[in-house]
């Protein structure tokens, strides 16, 4: 199962065939660089109004804390292809190690402002990881606001198109296990126009939750309803 921190380098994954939550043969709306600029600004604002003993708290991701998730959103549009492979190699082939060491290496480096900063001035890049898809950098910061937001008992609201677009490809996307996840179970949010049939159980929530739990975090389980949670929990949580 996969239980890194980092949504990002899925486009290697092909999607599963079957429904997703749109018409067959259709794509998710492509995401504007002007909807992932306005993300990064926004969570820029909202990290500015973190106390010190925030940015060291445990984020959503085990092993993570805030000042490392922050630090991983810096790095996305900073990492080229030899920069990938040298730390592909260092971490022995693993990518969520990488992913991991590397935020760390920066949060380190670099203080809350600073790292801020670093966010700040690349919001309007359309750079993204090698090999990843153009939905990724958009998922990514969606997913790490919450990671952040959450455990710090801070309401951070998700802009809905975007978030939308980032669940449609995500709930069909093998490298979050999503797919098997969601086996026999109809999504279905209850805060816009989007389902994704797959069965006679459903499961409803809202676009955040169901984009937390197609992405590997229990935490959007416990808002959940609906006669397939059970089972969805006990995919999500099995060791």
């Amino acid at each position: 199962m996969w239980s890194g921190c980092a949504p990002t380098f899925s486009a290697t994954h092909l999607p599963a065939p079957g429904a997703t939550g749109r018409a067959p043969g259709s794509s998710p709306p492509e995401p504007t660089v002007s909807d992932l600029a306005a993300e990064r600004r926004s969570l820029g604002a909202f990290l500015r109004d973190l106390s010190a003993d925030e940015w060291e708290a445990h984020s959503l991701c085990e092993g993570w804390t805030v000042r490392d998730v922050v630090a991983h959103l810096t790095t996305t549009t900073r990492t080229g292809t030899l920069a990938m492979v040298a730390g592909m190699l260092r971490a022995r082939g693993d990518f969520h190690r990488m992913t991991r060491d590397r935020a760390r290496r920066v949060a380190r480096a670099y203080d809350p402002t600073t790292l801020i900063d670093r966010l700040e001035e690349t919001a309007d890049s359309d750079r993204r990881m090698p090999g990843s898809a153009a939905m990724d950098p958009l998922l990514d910061i969606l997913v790490h606001g919450q990671d952040i937001a959450r455990p710090l008992g801070r309401h951070r609201p998700m802009p809905a198109a975007p978030a939308r677009a980032a669940l449609a490809f995500a709930a069909d996307n093998p490298f979050y296990d999503a797919p098997a996840r969601f086996a026999g179970l109809t999504l279905v949010a209850t805060d816009g126009d989007w389902t994704r049939p797959d069965g006679p159980d459903e499961v409803r929530g809202n676009t955040a939750d169901l984009l937390l739990v197609a992405t590997g975090r229990t935490a959007g389980l416990q808002a959940l309803s609906g006669p397939g949670v059970a089972a969805l929990t006990r995919r999500l949580t099995r060791p």
